[in-house]
């Protein structure tokens, strides 16, 4: 359905929804089984899709991305400074600042919207712990600069994935690189478990130390032997993330139809480009983004924005304006907000648009004219 023509808002991570007959089913089924929580058939079934779908041991689902992210951080002993970038989705930081953990950011690789591997190392001090990449869009970061840094150090090296399910780098899935990688599926995410993440990780050990963090530290039914917090994924959210699996060829059928069509639609716009994937590389294709060169376009940024709300679609600024102009990090001073020229320009330049279930070829097209039709 064209919600346009509905005269409905089309918004960015508008959920993709499986099946309901078989996701009504599998709720009626917890219901009658009265597990809702605590390992129940279909949390351990989610996990061991994923383990198969990525290519890992061990999956360890909990009810966010944010606490997987705090766990991992927690489970792998991070203190004193973890260099991260500062272009990503703010979890990234408050799950270590969180904890008393100072967050360092670095700069980024203008042409990969991703973490720059010779910004890292010039951050990296004494009280450095750690370093977490971020796969902007789902397009893998150089995990192996990363790794020899991590390596050279001796530091502990996750990775933020929360846009990488189903995508891969050098013809291999992501979630095998460092110690850990941590995978989001909110609602706003490719494949969702209405709320949800997961940790993934080749480390039996840490994976076995997350799973008692997650409950907890129980081991057994009265044995308390790690400290540890409610992170759990619920039975109802791991029906909707089966429900969602079942359907991921299809959606990623979908969101490559559609960016095809942005590709064909922006075609020859001065001033507008759109990210490009990598051929080779599968892709969950999610993320619809376009870079506004205001002086070639003759309109900013901000004023698209605003002209495409104004016609209902919601198109987003990510991430804007960086985590190191947000708070508490701006008042922090942890960096100065001039160390960072690539963050803040490749923040200033960002649309994010609309794909998934509820968009379709002509609405991409609408969405076009918009953007070609400027004042």
């Amino acid at each position: 359905m064209n919600l346009l023509n509905a005269g409905k808002k089309l918004h960015v991570g508008a959920p993709n929804i499986g099946s309901r007959e078989v996701l009504f089913s599998r709720i009626n089924d917890i219901l009658d089984r009265r597990w809702l929580s605590n390992n129940g058939v279909y949390l351990l079934e989610f996990e061991r899709k994923i383990s198969n779908i990525l290519g890992v041991r061990n999956v360890v689902a909990m009810c966010n991305a944010t606490v997987a992210l705090e766990i991992a951080a927690r489970a792998l002993e991070l203190h004193g400074e973890v260099i991260i970038p500062s272009y990503t989705f703010i979890a990234t930081a408050h799950s270590l600042y969180w904890q008393g953990i100072t967050p360092v950011f670095a700069d980024i690789d203008p042409k990969t919207h991703n973490i720059n591997v010779e910004e890292v190392e010039r951050l990296i001090t004494p009280k450095t712990t750690g370093i977490v990449g971020v796969h902007i869009w789902g397009r893998g970061c150089d995990t192996e600069g990363l790794g020899i840094l991590a390596k050279k150090y001796n530091l502990k090296e996750m990775y933020d994935a929360s846009h990488g399910f189903a995508c891969s780098k050098n013809g291999q899935m992501l979630g095998s690189s460092g110690k850990c990688e941590v995978f989001s599926f909110h609602a706003t995410k490719f494949i969702n478990s209405f709320e949800g993440g997961a940790v993934v990780t080749n480390d039996d050990e840490l994976a076995e130390k997350m799973r008692l963090m997650r409950n907890f530290g129980f081991k057994g039914f009265d044995n308390v032997v790690h400290c540890g917090v409610n992170g759990k994924m619920s039975e109802v959210c791991a029906a909707m993330g089966l429900t969602n699996l079942e359907q991921i060829e299809e959606i990623i059928t979908i969101n490559r139809r559609n960016y095809l069509a942005y590709q064909k639609g922006l075609s020859g716009i001065k001033g507008i480009s759109l990210i490009e994937y990598d051929p080779k590389e599968q892709n969950n294709f999610q993320y619809i983004i376009i870079e506004v060169d205001s002086e070639k376009y003759g309109l900013d940024r901000n004023k698209l924005v605003e002209r495409l709300h104004e016609q209902n679609i919601i198109a987003r600024k990510y991430f804007w304006p960086g985590c190191h102009l947000m708070e508490p990090y701006r008042s922090l001073h942890i960096n100065s907000p001039y160390n960072l020229p690539e963050t803040d320009r490749v923040a200033a330049r960002v649309v994010v648009l609309p794909t998934g279930q509820t968009v379709d070829e002509e609405t991409v097209d609408h969405i076009c004219q918009i953007i070609k039709n400027r004042p």
